[in-house]
């Protein structure tokens, strides 16, 4: 599982933004099931004000990452994670490609069965 949030960080915030977004994902990547992560800025500015900015973590799987949110340290970084841009932010991969290689994709765990997902984010 995929999850990116965005962020629109004024030039005056990007030191403070930059350090909250480093110990946010300090706190996620202290969580089981965190594969890893990363904070990135993008190199194409389309609003003279405001920089995009990108939190992305990968993790083992949806319920995983759901039970990370409800972490100590990671509820401490919400303040953070609560100025995301609100749009998608969680992702099934389903396909991957290693350099040089052909993509392989990966079946879909999404269900029609709300009751399925909430079982399963309670495990």
């Amino acid at each position: 599982m995929l999850v990116v949030y965005r962020f629109a960080v004024t030039e005056g915030e990007t030191e403070s933004f930059s350090r909250d977004a480093e110990d946010a994902l300090a706190a996620l990547a202290s969580c089981e099931g965190y594969l890893r992560g990363g904070l990135g800025r993008a190199l194409d500015d389309f609003d003279a004000d405001d920089s995009v900015w990108m939190l992305w973590t990968e993790w083992s799987g949806v319920g995983v990452y759901r039970r990370a949110l409800s972490n100590f340290q990671v509820k401490m970084s919400t303040p953070l994670l609560s100025r995301a841009l609100p749009e998608a932010s969680g992702f099934e991969v389903l396909a991957e490609c290693e350099p040089g290689e052909r993509p392989t994709r990966a079946g879909s765990d999404r269900t029609d069965d709300p009751d399925e997902a909430r079982r399963e984010a309670a495990r």
